[in-house]
């Protein structure tokens, strides 16, 4: 089956452009090529781990099915650098934007020229770190998630993987109400051991369940880099007056607010979220990059390059 027969020309449009903002992005830098401590070039047998869609049928062990009645998949190891799992948050508070954010392209381009969501934004970034990643011959898969796992493509390195891969970043989902922790503890289950773990979200959510989930995905010797994507507006909340707010988790009624009552209650909450999670991510030893809607996306790239560069020279 061809994706023309599985995408309207709409969304044909969405991952063409994804495809062309990641190839413009990355140029230059997938000559900076990692090292990997996971780096094998074995074909022995692994593990199981649960069939998804997408799998292909020849790697089903069909034994093990003849014996649970369940699919199962086998995993060896494979010849790549690292195997990198990009989970992408499309959950309701993802759909915010100010002013202040990134335009998208202009019409000629396909876009439409206006200030971009923080979900524009985490497809894009997302689909850059695809187009690295494979540009370097590594094996990438997706996860995305809104009130609870959408979309899952398997890890694979061959560039012809690319094109399912976009088109499930670029797919729109429900947008509604998630438990990042509980979310996340859920796909640990699904992306096995020794992976690179792209995480690519608001993290707004509650650090305690936040903090079991990272706890559990490191537990499987995974590494974890997590890229928090807030709207500039979030951050120092620059509204004045009587301002309309709505909730873009659930349908709920607006509530119309006085800015200059709340702003130093929202300012100091959204201080101590900061702390309890930078606090679980130096604990559990995962790379938290925070970024803006208004951050070049290159620069965000750069700065992850350059990290893992020097944790190779460290290693």
């Amino acid at each position: 089956m061809r994706i023309v027969d599985l995408l309207s020309s709409r969304d044909l449009s969405k991952v063409a452009r994804l495809q062309w903002l990641a190839r413009g992005v990355v140029e230059g830098y997938c000559s900076g090529k990692h090292r990997s401590p996971h780096k094998g070039f074995s074909v022995e047998f692994k593990e199981h781990r649960p069939y998804v869609r997408g799998d292909e049928l020849k790697s089903i062990d069909w034994k093990a099915f003849g014996k649970s009645d369940r699919l199962f998949v086998r995993l060896y190891e494979e010849e790549t650098n690292l195997r990198c799992h990009l989970l992408v948050d499309r959950s309701g508070s993802m759909l915010y934007g100010g002013t202040r954010a990134m335009r998208d392209e202009p019409a000629k381009n396909g876009g439409n020229g206006q200030p971009i969501t923080k979900f524009q934004y985490t497809q894009r970034l997302a689909a850059a770190m695809t187009y690295m990643m494979l540009g370097q011959q590594d094996a990438v898969g997706a996860l995305t998630f809104d009130s609870k796992i959408a979309e899952q493509v398997p890890c694979k390195s061959k560039p012809s993987h690319l094109r399912a891969l976009m088109s499930a970043i670029a797919a729109e989902g429900r947008h509604g109400e998630t438990d990042l922790g509980g979310v996340l503890a859920t796909a640990a289950s699904r992306i096995g051991r020794r992976s690179l773990v792209v995480i690519i979200s608001d993290a707004m959510g509650d650090i305690e369940s936040l903090n079991r989930a990272l706890t559990m995905i490191r537990s499987r010797n995974n590494e974890v880099l997590f890229f928090q994507v807030n709207d500039p507006d979030e951050l120092d909340f620059p509204f004045d007056g009587r301002i309309q707010f709505r909730d873009l988790e659930n349908v709920s009624p607006e509530q119309t607010v006085d800015a200059a009552v709340i702003r130093q209650q929202y300012l100091e909450k959204l201080a101590n979220h900061q702390r309890q999670l930078n606090e679980v991510c130096r604990k559990n030893r995962v790379d938290l990059v925070s970024l803006t809607t208004a951050d070049p996306i290159g620069d965000a790239l750069g700065l992850y390059v350059t990290r893992r560069a020097r944790a190779s020279r460290r290693s």
